[in-house]
């Protein structure tokens, strides 16, 4: 994996670069749709590279290891082979659905014990083998196991469980470094900094994770329940110390407006399951504001969904009718939503990226965010 710093705004940290991995190449800020067991629930692949103009999508470890399973994915070549997407493919490394385990997991040293929420059955995470696990899976951007921790979250258990990332992260690195890819494309590993909202937490991560110099970097730890000023304050720290010239992920952010401000500081890379979640429960966002679809005053509401926007969806199908279809439950609905959202997020990061590269970047952010958060 290569990284190319194109361009830096000169009224904030924005950032526009370009990522090159053997699947493609990806124009930074980006946000990729998350496809947790392989797929990006209600959305054909050939919908995501078309209608939504995705460059890259997530897979997660700890729901591919489960079902189909790591000889599945093996026989089949890997999930792009598996799934039919032939672009570039990040996974996470489960440590954040370990951490949503809380009630059926024991942390230890050597790693992480859970019962699975399929069926009951116990499995055993180490560092080493969520390596080995990435490696079956085939993606081209792996994650290092961590240990998110939770909001609130004491001082002492944050410090104690940042450690214990950093060392798990030498543990990865050692065996990531002694494997190789099984694909015939190679895979490039991100280290996750950790440390909670604490600030001087964060410094030390940051330093210790952009010590081990890998090709990318990762923010963990954050979209916890924290309040976003606290967010943006731990990013921002986070992205002054990582380094200028590798890319920098924001795992799990957010809504538009917390990639907006995210952006501002540095960061380059973005997912969330926002988008496509809340777009199956009838929130649909836009450039003026974000909607309750299943509100009564859409039901005899005959414009186009978003008569300013980039879905080619909008120019389709009316509010009344996309709300008839989520009230009935109709398959339909969920997937002409999904695409709606997913398109308007990577629209906004493609939009941000010509603002950097234009000079009008801080400008037009402001008034987005302003537009964005009201309610239609």
């Amino acid at each position: 994996m290569k990284f190319s710093l194109q361009h830096e705004d000169a009224n904030s940290k924005a950032r526009a670069g370009e990522i090159t991995t053997d699947h493609g190449k990806i124009q930074t800020p980006i946000f990729m749709p998350v496809g947790t067991a392989g797929t990006v629930k209600a959305v054909h692949q050939q919908e995501l590279k078309e209608d939504t103009k995705a460059q890259i999508i997530l897979g997660n470890t700890y729901h591919l290891y489960l079902r189909p399973g790591l000889d599945t994915l093996q026989k089949a070549g890997g999930l792009h082979k598996f799934n039919s997407w032939d672009g570039p493919i990040l996974t996470d490394s489960g440590g954040y659905q370990v951490y949503s385990l809380s009630d059926r997991r024991k942390i230890t040293e050597g790693g992480v014990k859970f019962s699975s929420h399929v069926d009951g059955a116990k499995h055993f995470f180490t560092p080493e083998n969520v390596m080995d696990t990435q490696r079956i899976i085939g993606a081209d951007i792996i994650m290092a196991f961590d240990e998110c921790t939770p909001y609130p979250c004491d001082y002492d258990y944050a410090k104690r469980s940042m450690h214990m990332t950093h060392r798990w992260l030498k543990r990865c690195c050692d065996q990531f470094d002694a494997t190789s890819p099984l694909y015939g494309y190679s895979q490039t590993l991100f280290p996750i900094v950790q440390g909670s909202t604490y600030k001087d937490l964060r410094v030390e991560s940051a330093e210790t994770i952009a010590s081990f110099g890998r090709e990318g970097n990762a923010i963990g730890g954050l979209s916890v329940g924290e309040p976003a000023e606290e967010m943006y304050e731990m990013c921002e720290i986070v992205c002054d110390i990582l380094p200028k010239d590798k890319p920098r992920y924001l795992m799990g952010v957010g809504t538009p407006i917390n990639i907006l401000e995210n952006i501002a500081l540095g960061v380059d890379m973005f997912d969330c399951v926002m988008p496509s979640r809340n777009a199956r429960n009838g929130m649909l966002f836009t450039k003026n504001g974000f909607i309750n679809m299943r509100n009564q005053k859409w039901k005899d509401d005959f414009s186009m969904l978003d008569p300013d926007g980039e879905s080619y969806v909008d120019s389709f199908y009316t509010k009344a009718y996309v709300r008839h279809l989520l009230i009935s439950k109709e398959i339909l609905g969920a997937q002409i939503a999904t695409l709606h959202n997913l398109a308007f997020y990577l629209w906004l990061v493609k939009e941000a990226r010509k603002r950097i590269i234009d000079g009008t970047f801080v400008e037009w952010k402001n008034k987005m965010v302003v537009n964005m958060a009201q309610r239609l």
